[in-house]
């Protein structure tokens, strides 16, 4: 049983407190308890997804959204009815309690089973120049780029494999031949990884065109400068319990105006508010595509992923936002290098 003490939160704890919980007990649930550990409910990876996007303030209390009425298993239980008991319930979680409701520790499915071997596609891009990051990139393409003691894409390509992911595409286009002597076939890791060469710029979704299958799950398509603590599991599990035949990854982003924001209807002063913050989400560069999607990409042209999901949202096709509370950085820029260095150990070590 992992310390189950690390994710327990108070029924006032807010979203923003429970989130850091999930965060530390790396088991996707943060139990809502009593001063004496009795458990009121649990709040999983999935309520809190759910609540962003019904457009719940961080800020929010826990006792909103928690599960009042979780299943609970006692400590004499057998540990093989349990695992049974989360396969028929399809649950990845269940709290262990005494006669007295009384939290005395966590299943999780994690611990009773080995990770399950993926067969799904990850397509990771690696083709850009990385220009707003040199010098550092005059001589090193920015997927090499080191953020803590390993490359950036091998921390990527790590977090997938963490998940039982195994069969890699890897899009190359600048200093290609770098990342492939670095990277090979994958073997040093335990996985197979082959290359998409790119002649030509292709864009985040025209790469896509190059695949020499066609696949027959749901394929991953993740930038190769992002680092992200995601579930990629919880991905998985989102894109098809919506039946999406695209799902992205997107990420909160709030941004205060520096100005007092006047309305007007005509001449008439309306209002105005002193700085008021602006919350969007914003597409977190990582992609879940069904098969099907892939027969939309023309080949051989630019073709960006923002083009991709405006075509199939005009065809009214099914498209999914999955919501990232983890952490996230994009390291597009020079000030996001050094700021990952800094925060690498504390995340990913």
């Amino acid at each position: 049983m992992i310390n189950w003490k690390d994710i327990v939160v108070a029924p006032t704890a807010t979203l923003r407190e429970a989130i850091a919980a999930i965060d530390r007990g790396a088991c996707q649930i943060a139990l809502v308890t009593t001063p004496q550990y009795q458990l009121l409910g649990i709040l999983t990876d999935g309520d809190v997804r759910r609540g962003i996007l019904r457009g719940c303030s961080l800020d929010s209390e826990v006792a909103g959204l928690m599960n009042t009425s979780p299943l609970c298993v006692a400590p004499e239980d057998d540990r093989q009815l349990v695992l049974a008991m989360m396969r028929s319930r399809r649950i990845n979680h269940i709290p262990v309690v005494d006669s007295n409701r009384v939290v005395i520790g966590i299943e999780t499915i994690h611990a009773l089973l080995s990770p399950q071997r993926r067969d799904n596609i990850v397509v990771l891009m690696a083709g850009g120049l990385g220009s707003r990051l040199r010098p550092l990139t005059d001589d090193c393409p920015k997927p090499l780029l080191p953020v803590g003691n390993r490359p950036i894409l091998e921390t990527i390509l790590s977090s997938f494999i963490e998940f039982g992911f195994h069969r890699f595409y890897i899009s190359v286009n600048y200093m290609s031949d770098k990342i492939k002597a670095y990277f090979g076939d994958g073997s040093r890791w335990g996985v197979e990884i082959a290359y998409l060469e790119e002649n030509q710029r292709l864009g985040t979704a025209g790469a896509l065109s190059l695949l020499p299958e066609t696949p027959q799950l749901p394929l991953f398509v993740m930038n190769g400068d992002i680092l992200a603590k995601l579930n990629f599991e919880a991905m998985l599990a989102f894109h098809l319990q919506h039946q999406s035949t695209a799902t992205l990854a997107m990420r909160q982003f709030s941004h205060t105006i520096p100005y007092g924001v006047v309305t007007v209807d005509e001449h008439k002063l309306v209002d105005i508010v002193e700085k008021p913050e602006n919350k969007v989400f914003v597409s977190a560069g990582i992609y879940l595509l069904s098969p099907e999607v892939l027969t939309m990409i023309p080949p051989g042209e630019f073709y960006d992923m923002p083009m991709l999901f405006q075509q199939l949202i005009r065809q009214g096709l099914p498209t999914s936002g999955f919501p990232v509370h983890e952490y996230w950085i994009d390291i597009g820029r020079i000030e996001d290098f050094e700021r990952a260095c800094e925060e690498y150990v504390g995340v990913f070590a």
